[in-house]
């Protein structure tokens, strides 16, 4: 499983990846894998606004859906629209498959993020 050390993560396993006060979220390796093949991603509206740890997307798989909850609060200002079609590829590189771009509120909640030692020791406990 990958860890990649430039990104921070969630217990809840999705991952941000902050770019000039924009952050890229997406579901991590291990959430992926669990998951099993995904068969669905529900998505949120450009323009919508998260709150931290609130639901913000569903994923269905063949095995189970699970709710995506935000890892930081902010305005969704891009989604990637290829997994409405597409939603595999979830599977096939979560880490190069986003799910939404989102306009980050409070670079503060980034500090309450994992980092790839702690998400990887998180995930060896699971």
């Amino acid at each position: 499983m990958k860890f990649p050390k430039e990104l921070r993560y969630t217990e809840t396993h999705e991952w941000v990846k902050v770019d000039k006060g924009v952050a890229y979220i997406g579901i991590t390796d291990f959430a992926q894998h669990s998951l099993g093949e995904i068969v669905f991603v529900e998505l949120p509206e450009v323009d919508d606004e998260l709150a931290q740890n609130e639901e913000f997307a569903t994923i269905e798989s063949v095995k189970a859906a699970s709710d995506l909850n935000a890892p930081i609060s902010g305005l969704v200002v891009e989604i990637n629209e290829d997994l409405e079609d597409s939603p595999e590829l979830l599977n096939e590189n979560p880490y190069d498959n986003w799910i939404v771009k989102v306009e980050i509120e409070k670079e503060s909640e980034l500090e309450s993020l994992l980092d790839s030692d702690a998400y990887k020791k998180l995930t060896e406990e699971e």
